[in-house]
């Protein structure tokens, strides 16, 4: 609205200034006009020996001009030729003979005047002042700078009442909208804003707001889920703790006795610390805080020491272990010993005896491929989807795990993923034909830090 004001100001202004110009240059060149013939008649005269000659020629020079008017005086100021309508002038243009403006007031109108001195030869040097009535002019630039600024007003006025009532209008929606915004809670996250009479201009706008909405409801069910579980898997060791404990104080017992329930309660000592660390660690990937303290490793050394400590279980079930491939990659050792540990723990869980886990290793492009395949039953497409969610479960028979395992909440592939993008890469699975396939993905850009 401002702009539109200044733009048809500076327009208004600029067609005054170029009105204003152009009658001042056919005021100017009138003047010369009659200044240069005024003159000429004058020295024609002049070598004729008499001025009186002259005034007839200069009433005619002046005949057509009602407005124009002639004084020629001599140098000491007597006028030698006027016209009758400039008789009351003369005492108003004393003050004129003797400075070089252009306009002046005088008789209750303007003039616009040219002075020139004119030298005849065998004569005495005149002064010729011509007078142009500007009045009309002046009064026409007055009314037009009035009615412009008048308009201006108007319009600003009127523009900024029309702007006001459309701006009203224009976002009465978004007003609906930004209540909708306010009633939002944690208990009406699944509300939604209908898009059905939001204008164009904030569809999009609403879209995304849905969007969000849509994110947070579902980290906020993923939240209330973990914390559930949390909470679930908790509150039993620490139930089992707490009646092992009570029975133990019954009586009075040996030390013998005692060291003996103290090593059973352990266990669900060390499952509670493993379960806390790793909630600890997915806070740390969260807020980009797990920085991998990178080095030069032979990444199917480290497979075969992670198998190692598997194969006691393995042998028990006639799992059979198989490493392929060679890959040197430069990584956080322990970070990648426990991402793998993850996955061969998951692996070792859902696969059947008498069958082999194969862990294939290769290059890919600028990624270290880390494959690791057991066959078993066919995961769902929903839940492949969702698998490496934190907080996710596809069956709840992962809540106790074996040794190695995020723990009971979900948590261990959730790790595993946030290891390998603090790495640089991704980890995903595929399940076809029997076959379940972990893929584990780590730059290759990576390189050993410079020492300071």
């Amino acid at each position: 609205m401002l702009a539109v004001v200044g733009v048809l100001a500076v327009a208004g202004l600029s067609f005054r200034q170029l009105t204003l110009h152009h009658f001042e240059e056919v005021d100017r060149q009138t003047l010369e006009e009659k200044m240069t013939a005024a003159e000429q008649i004058l020295r024609t005269a002049g070598q004729g020996g008499s001025f009186n000659a002259a005034f007839p020629e200069l009433k005619a020079l002046l005949g057509g001009h009602q407005d124009l008017y002639v004084v020629i005086e001599d140098l000491s100021g007597q006028i030698l030729f006027s016209e009758a309508g400039l008789n009351g002038l003369h005492d108003h243009l004393k003050p004129f003979r003797h400075q070089s403006a252009e306009e002046l007031k005088a008789a209750g109108k303007v003039w616009r005047a040219s002075k020139k001195r004119v030298d005849i030869n065998g004569q005495e040097p005149v002064t010729i002042l011509l007078m142009l009535d500007i009045t009309a002019h002046k009064a026409f630039f007055s009314t037009l700078a009035n009615w412009l600024w008048t308009g201006l007003f108007i319009f600003a006025f009127v523009g900024a009442l029309l702007g006001w009532l459309l701006a009203r209008a224009g976002l009465r929606p978004l007003k609906g909208v930004t209540n909708v915004f306010s009633s939002i809670s944690e208990k009406s996250l699944e509300d939604r804003i209908s898009t059905q009479n939001i204008p164009v201009e904030l569809r999009d706008m609403t879209a995304a707001f849905n969007g969000m909405l849509a994110r947070l409801e579902s980290a906020f069910v993923k939240l209330s889920h973990f914390s559930a579980d949390i909470a679930h898997e908790l509150r039993t060791p620490l139930t089992n703790l707490i009646t092992h404990t009570e029975v133990v104080l019954t009586r009075a017992r040996t030390a013998d006795d005692y060291k003996e329930n103290l090593y059973a309660n352990l266990e669900d000592l060390r499952r509670m610390s493993r379960m806390i660390d790793d909630m600890l660690f997915l806070a740390k990937a969260s807020n980009g805080l797990v920085i991998p303290q990178q080095r030069l490793i032979a990444l199917e050394q480290l497979c075969a020491s992670v198998l190692e400590y598997y194969q006691f279980e393995a042998e028990e079930r006639d799992i059979r272990f198989v490493v392929t491939g060679k890959v040197n990659a430069y990584i956080d050792e322990q970070m990648i010993r426990r991402a793998i540990s993850n996955v061969i723990s998951n692996a070792l869980r859902y696969t059947s005896d008498n069958e082999q886990i194969v862990v294939s290793l290769s290059k890919v492009g600028q990624f270290a491929r880390i494959e690791i395949a057991n066959p078993g039953e066919a995961i769902a497409p929903e839940q492949l989807e969702r698998l490496f969610d934190r907080f996710y479960q596809a069956d709840p028979s992962r809540t106790k795990g074996s040794s190695g395992s995020a723990g009971s909440a979900g948590l261990g592939l959730a790790i595993t993923l946030s290891i390998a993008n603090a790495h640089g890469g991704t980890a995903w699975c595929s399940s076809v034909q029997g076959v379940t396939r972990f893929f584990l993905e780590l730059s290759l850009d990576n390189v050993e830090p410079k020492e300071n």
